[in-house]
Order: structure tokens, then C-alpha cells, then sequence
């Protein structure tokens, strides 16, 4: 996981994003203007910087000539193209634009360390242990033979853990966008792990939304 700094200076916002990615387990930093935040970053101690365009002391787009490279997602309400374009030629590897998702900034974030970082290898919980890079999962050191799908769905609820995410999200993130099916298919799956892997008190039903990894 990753020590992320944000900087934004609507307190609401930043404390939204800070609880969400150390949900699923980063470590955050908060600050709430230009000046903390390039202090901040200085120090070379984060492995992503969530900067805020519009901040007080300086923005997010005159701190960018002073990092030294590090990972950046502008998070921003300047949704205009020309802004957009700015954002990147400076170096950002992305940016986001308000309103958004908190699931997409989940997503956002592990793309970005996903390239910067590489890919987390393998994740445990109680006796389970699964090696994403292999596809294979262990429960008390015996392997548990998973169908590609059911794979897919346990590795998407691991990257996106104690998060509540919809049956509708689910098969975005795992069948893809076209997926046509009913979204039935997303219960039978978490059933079929439930029932593989003994985890039903840890693959939890969130009512009237869909399921959430709580790990």
C-alpha cells in the first residue's frame, strides 16, 4: 500500500478522500493549501500527491515545477479542456474533475500506482492467502481451485476492500461495461466464494446496494 499526501482545501472533500483510500488500506496525509502541500511534498516521503488545482498560497498548477517527480492526480472543479491539458503537459499523470465518485478515485489511484509502483503480488486475510499475480488462492496452506470469473470478482473486491460497492459496480469492474447479463450473476459468484473459501462473515451484504470485502 501507499503513503499518499492530499491536498485539498475543502475540509469535507479531503477528509472523504483520506477516509476512503485508507480504507482500503493507504496511508494518508492531509493538508489544506499550496504552501503545506509543497512543504509537504519536499520531503519525498509520498508515493502519490492528490493535488487540488484552486488552492489557497499557491495552486496545484504552480506547485507542479517544484516536485521532483513524484505521482500526481489533480482532483479539481476546472473541468475545462484547456485546463485538462495543462494539468498533464505539466506532468500530472491524471485528473479528475468534481463532482466524482469516490469509487473512481479509488480507481484512478490504483492505476496510477499500478504503473508507478507495480502490482501488489499477493494479499492475506484470517487463513486466506492469494497470489494475484498467479491467480491462485490458498486457504490453510490448501489450494481452493477458483473459475476465472470468481477469480476476477475476489480480486476486485480485494483492490476495492471495505468499500460497499453495487451489484451494478461490480459487473462494470469484472464482466466489463458491455456486460448484458442479469445482475444476478454477481450473487450466484459471491455465493460460490462465500461457500469455497468460508468468508461469509468477511464477503458481507451491504442492504440494498451489493457486497463489501470487510477485511
Amino acid at each position: 500500500m501507499a503513503k499518499i499526501l492530499i491536498a485539498e482545501d475543502e475540509p469535507a472533500i479531503n477528509d472523504l478522500i483520506k477516509w476512503n483510500l485508507e480504507l482500503v488500506g493507504h496511508t494518508c496525509h492531509q493538508v489544506f493549501d499550496g504552501r503545506a502541500a509543497l512543504e509537504a511534498a519536499g520531503t519525498g516521503a509520498f508515493d502519490l500527491l492528490i493535488l487540488d488545482v484552486m488552492m489557497p498560497a499557491l495552486s496545484g498548477f504552480e506547485i507542479m515545477p517544484h516536485l521532483k517527480g513524484q505521482p500526481v492526480i489533480f482532483v479539481t472543479a476546472k473541468a475545462g479542456v484547456q485546463d485538462r491539458l495543462r494539468g498533464l503537459q505539466l506532468g500530472a499523470d491524471d485528473y479528475i474533475t468534481k463532482p466524482f465518485e469516490i469509487l473512481e478515485l479509488v480507481e484512478r489511484v490504483k492505476a496510477v500506482l499500478r504503473r508507478t509502483k507495480g502490482e501488489m503480488k499477493e494479499f492475506s486475510f484470517d487463513d486466506i492467502r492469494v497470489e494475484l499475480t498467479n491467480r491462485r488462492v490458498y486457504k490453510g496452506g490448501v489450494e481452493i481451485p477458483l473459475k476465472p470469473k470468481e477469480f476476477d470478482l475476489l480480486e476486485t473486491l480485494i483492490h476495492n476492500r471495505n468499500l460497499a460497492l453495487s451489484r451494478e459496480k461490480l459487473i462494470e469492474l469484472v464482466w466489463n461495461f458491455d456486460y448484458e447479463g442479469d445482475s444476478r450473476t454477481v450473487d450466484v459468484h459471491v455465493q460460490r466464494l462465500r461457500r469455497k473459501l468460508g468468508i461469509a462473515h468477511r464477503l458481507q451484504t451491504v442492504y440494498k446496494t451489493g457486497y463489501r470485502l470487510q477485511v
